[in-house]
Formats: C-alpha cells, sequence, structure tokens
C-alpha cells in the first residue's frame, strides 16, 4: 500500500512520493539519510514532514548543508515535526536551494 513518504539523499535532495517503501524514492547510487511521512497544509502553504523511515531512520539534518528542494514548492515553509512533537522549521533554520 502507498503512502505519503520522504527521504533526504546524501546529495541534499528532499524527495517526496507516494510509494510502498521509502527506498523507492532512493534513484541508482544515492544513499539515504532518513526519512518520514508528508502531507500538504494547502491553507497554511506549508509541506509538513514528520516522523521516521522504518528502514533508514528520522531524517539527518545535521549531516546536509543544503536541502534541494523541487522547484513546486518554493513559497511554501517546511516544518519537520520529529516522533517527541519537536519541530524544526527547516526553511528558517537550513540553506534551501530549488530546482
Amino acid at each position: 500500500m502507498e503512502h505519503p513518504k520522504f527521504i533526504i539523499t546524501n546529495g541534499g535532495h528532499l524527495r517526496l512520493g507516494m510509494v510502498t517503501l521509502h527506498r523507492d524514492l532512493l534513484m541508482a547510487h544515492e544513499e539515504c539519510r532518513g526519512g518520514g511521512f508528508y502531507d500538504i497544509d494547502y491553507v497554511g502553504n506549508a509541506v509538513l514532514l514528520s516522523g521516521k523511515s522504518f528502514d533508514y531512520g528520522p531524517p539527518q539534518w545535521s549531516g546536509i548543508s543544503v536541502l534541494l528542494v523541487p522547484e513546486a514548492y518554493r513559497g511554501m515553509s517546511i516544518i519537520y515535526r520529529d516522533s517527541r512533537g519537536d519541530e524544526l522549521n527547516l526553511t528558517a533554520e537550513m540553506t534551501i536551494n530549488y530546482y
């Protein structure tokens, strides 16, 4: 069954998609630096990330210097909420480049 999942690649790409497994979001020769689940808040204009990948664990934000985000999400806030409920506003805390 497919679910809205995201991963962070070793190259810093934020990749989202409806997949069965987080590894389905990886391309050849990429490694995963964690992942979780996502939701799009259209009213609040935000990408809401949460949880962790059962295969790769929680996203390792500290290992990424620049977060590469698809152009479709330009102008939206990107928020990650961990399992304790703590929030990290990635838009404010990280350097983001859009592609």
